[in-house]
């Protein structure tokens, strides 16, 4: 892989590690609002990179399928969906709205909390993977640049992430130090999943679009299963629902001007 490829799928992890790091900055816990400024602000950037990075180049890609070219968004956004919602019941975690209840929360909350946060990351991973796979095969239509936007979508929504993960954390009693690893250590799992489905991906050329549709399925999944409901929840839930248009708007402006 060349230094693009490897770029792109660092990005979104040190998006995630700069966010654990404001636990360093800010005070011990984010404020309801801001949270769920926070959430609503990566819901939208996640909405619009699923259909301007993953949705459109599928359909672009199944072209030769006439009037059929629907097909292969169509299934691999819905078994994305189910394969999440598999992944979601059979793993122990916490939803993201679960806060720690104070300094002596148990050992066993924090990892569901982490384990959260950990498995919305996998779908982000397996995007940019999949973006880059299709961008080094030639075969969807996917530019250098429409990768990269991707990529630099997930990292800047990523970094709210890392400070929804650590903030929650240091508020339960935990160091600081520790509470920034944590946070780090759940970003980890993005360029994995994006290296497992490159591998994937370039063994499997002609699926790319059922595969860049499956990844879109699946962030739609995290979106809707756990970020709507979180920066709706409350008084004042218009905060969400602002910053996930800006956010989206965004995530739309970034992949046009530069794919």
């Amino acid at each position: 892989m060349n230094a693009q490829v490897w770029m792109g799928i660092l990005l979104p992890f040190l998006g995630t590690s700069l966010g654990a790091a404001m636990v360093f900055v800010l005070k011990d816990r984010i404020s309801d609002g801001v949270q769920r400024m926070l959430t609503g602000f990566a819901a939208g950037v996640m909405v619009a990179a699923s259909f301007w990075s993953l949705l459109q180049p599928a359909l672009n890609g199944a072209e030769g399928m006439g009037r059929l070219s629907f097909i292969p968004a169509a299934v691999g956004f819905l078994v994305g969906i189910g394969f999440l919602l598999l992944l979601d019941n059979v793993t122990p975690h916490m939803h993201m709205d679960e806060q720690t209840e104070g300094p002596r929360s148990s050992l066993k909350r924090t990892t569901k909390l982490i384990l959260a946060v950990t498995l919305h990351n996998i779908p982000e991973g397996m995007a940019v993977g999949v973006v880059y796979a299709g961008w080094v095969a030639g075969e969807t239509g996917v530019s250098q640049a429409a990768a990269f936007a991707l990529a630099l979508g997930i990292a800047l929504q990523n970094f709210p992430e890392g400070a929804i993960v650590s903030m929650p954390l240091r508020a339960a009693g935990m160091p600081k130090g520790k509470t920034f690893w944590y946070g780090v250590l759940s970003g980890i799992v993005e360029p994995i999943a994006a290296l497992v489905t490159i591998a994937a991906a370039s063994a499997v050329v002609s699926i790319l679009p059922y595969l860049l549709a499956f990844a879109a399925g699946a962030m739609f999944y995290v979106v809707v299963e756990e970020l709507i409901p979180e920066m709706s929840e409350g008084e004042h839930s218009n905060v969400g629902t602002v910053a996930f248009a800006l956010g989206f708007v965004l995530m739309m402006v970034l992949d046009v001007a530069l794919g």
